[in-house]
């Protein structure tokens, strides 16, 4: 997947950035049992070990059963991270997503943006389309935004 994303990804990336939900864990998107496998491939750490990513597969919607797991700080007074899902919308998750090519950067004024590439099923054209997830997490606030593009 990965190879066919990245030049596609970056024919993308100068469009138009389009929001997607962000929600707190709770529901079926951040059940354990759905991390993707391999656990190893899709997991990541970034800042030092505080924030951790999890591709989530909850394999229903087929189109649509990807979400991005966000564990960050601030930590709560027995030292548990927030958490939060990152999908298309309450229900619908991403067609695909990979985080062997994720990236990220720190804007001190914003937080760290985690980007990776992933995959859209559009309902209009009957298909799929390859864009960029951008999430960013705000350590200080644990406030996490999120759009894809």
């Amino acid at each position: 997947m990965r190879a066919l994303l990245v030049p596609a990804v970056l024919a993308l990336s100068a469009a138009a950035a389009q929001a997607v939900t962000v929600a707190d864990c709770g529901d079926h998107r951040s059940d354990v049992r759905a991390i993707a496998e391999p656990w190893e491939a899709n997991t990541r750490t970034f800042a030092k070990g505080d924030i951790r990513v999890v591709v989530i597969d909850t394999i229903e919607p087929g189109a649509g059963a990807f979400h991005l797991l966000v564990l960050h700080p601030p930590f709560d007074e027995m030292g548990g991270p927030q958490c939060h899902v990152v999908s298309v919308n309450d229900y619908f998750g991403f067609a695909g997503m990979d985080l062997g090519p994720a990236g990220a950067a720190y804007d001190p004024a914003r937080g760290l943006t985690v980007t990776l590439p992933v995959s859209l099923w559009n309902e209009d054209g009957g298909d799929f389309a390859d864009a960029l997830l951008s999430v960013t997490i705000n350590q200080a606030s644990g406030a996490v935004t999120a759009s894809v593009r």
